[in-house]
């Protein structure tokens, strides 16, 4: 294994046992599957066809599976360059965070070729709870950028009616339980509800990441020549609440822009 923080390799190996290797070349020599999960597209980048990636050690026919969350164009990118080497390259971006993955239960969306994500669905089983074959390169990051123009939605809503509650006030965890075995019950609703009463937010998915994400969302926006207003105004919530110094937070601190902007009228 790899890990670009060697401290958090060696953690690993004392704990679960195995080996790890100082470059992402070293660690992939040999392998006919690689599977990675890095930052952004940049990442990506590096650990596949950078100084040391390991493109430049991977045999004919071995298989990089992506579980980064990058951009469409990446992916598509990565595809080509891969395949142009001789080996293959899937998009399998994954939702669940790290409780998910602690678990072996997240939802992966994968994007490239049928047969080769026919030969490596296996292993992607094993750590999924979902795991769906989404069409051709590219298909699985637009698949997770719906997924979180979906939360940024749901949390959105949160967020305003939650603000109402208050007003009214309602205890925002007695709300949750009236609410969240009807139609507005949601996996944000359920599991944010009391950290959110409690104003904690040190934990979870961050805010830098899902603005990273959102980012991805805004430009095939772009590309694909529509708009994305909530998204827009969600992004803009949380650039405000990044100077503010919520960029670890996580992202259901969005109530606090809305209690916000509230005050200020």
């Amino acid at each position: 294994m790899y890990n670009r923080t060697t401290s958090k390799a060696q953690k690993w190996v004392d704990e679960f046992g195995g080996s790890y290797s100082e470059t992402p070349a070293l660690a992939a020599k040999d392998a006919e599957i690689v599977l990675l999960c890095v930052g952004n597209d940049n990442d990506v980048r590096d650990v596949i066809v950078g100084e040391h990636g390991v493109l430049s050690v991977l045999k004919k026919g071995s298989i990089i599976v992506d579980h980064t969350t990058t951009s469409d164009r990446l992916a598509k990118e990565m595809y080509r360059v891969v395949k142009e080497k001789g080996c293959d390259f899937i998009d399998a971006p994954v939702s669940g965070g790290q409780a998910g993955a602690e678990s072996a239960q997240l939802a992966i969306m994968v994007g490239g070729d049928r047969p080769v994500f026919n030969k490596v669905s296996l292993i992607l089983d094993v750590y999924s709870k979902s795991l769906i074959y989404m069409g051709d390169s590219g298909a699985g990051q637009a698949t997770k950028m719906t997924n979180q123009l979906l939360i940024a939605g749901v949390l959105q809503g949160i967020s305003e009616g939650f603000a109402l509650a208050r007003s009214a006030g309602l205890d925002l965890d007695t709300v949750a339980k009236a609410i969240s075995a009807g139609s507005a019950g949601s996996w944000q609703l359920s599991n944010r509800a009391e950290n959110i009463n409690n104003d904690k937010f040190d934990y979870g998915f961050a805010v830098d990441w899902m603005r990273k994400d959102l980012g991805f969302c805004l430009q095939a926006a772009k590309d694909y020549g529509i708009e994305l207003p909530n998204a827009q105004w969600v992004d803009n919530c949380y650039a405000t609440l990044q100077t503010e110094g919520h960029q670890r937070s996580d992202t259901s601190v969005l109530v606090k822009q809305y209690a916000a902007v509230n005050q200020e009228k």
